[in-house]
């Protein structure tokens, strides 16, 4: 990673944000709208965690309880995704146009623990 001036960036929301590169690791910084949507998800997602422990204590029927954890495991893979693609979007490009193929490693290395 280089030293780097001051730049501007801009998100496809509209967002602009500006930033230098120092000789720490990259920082990344999302548009309110990207972390509002992903804790949206991730509010939504303990909800239905909390309701299916409900169900468990009220020995509810286990079919059902395996049912809503499938469902809990899909709209964790959705939040996954919209993470991955933000990331993608805006941090990966800006590693890419700074030659900074340590970034491109560290989501390899996310990627894999992502699919497991």
């Amino acid at each position: 990673m280089s030293d780097s001036p001051e730049h501007t960036h801009v998100h496809a929301d509209g967002s602009v944000h500006t930033h230098s590169h120092g000789n720490g690791p990259h920082q990344h910084i999302h548009s309110d709208s990207e972390k509002k949507s992903v804790i949206s998800r991730l509010n939504r997602i303990i909800g239905h965690l909390e309701a299916i422990k409900r169900m468990v204590e009220g020995d509810e029927d286990c079919s059902q309880v395996l049912t809503q954890l499938a469902a809990v495991r899909s709209a964790l893979n959705g939040a996954g995704r919209l993470v991955l693609r933000n990331h993608i979007d805006h941090c990966i490009v800006e590693a890419v146009e700074e030659n900074d193929t340590a970034s491109v490693a560290a989501l390899n290395d996310a990627i894999d623990k992502f699919l497991k």
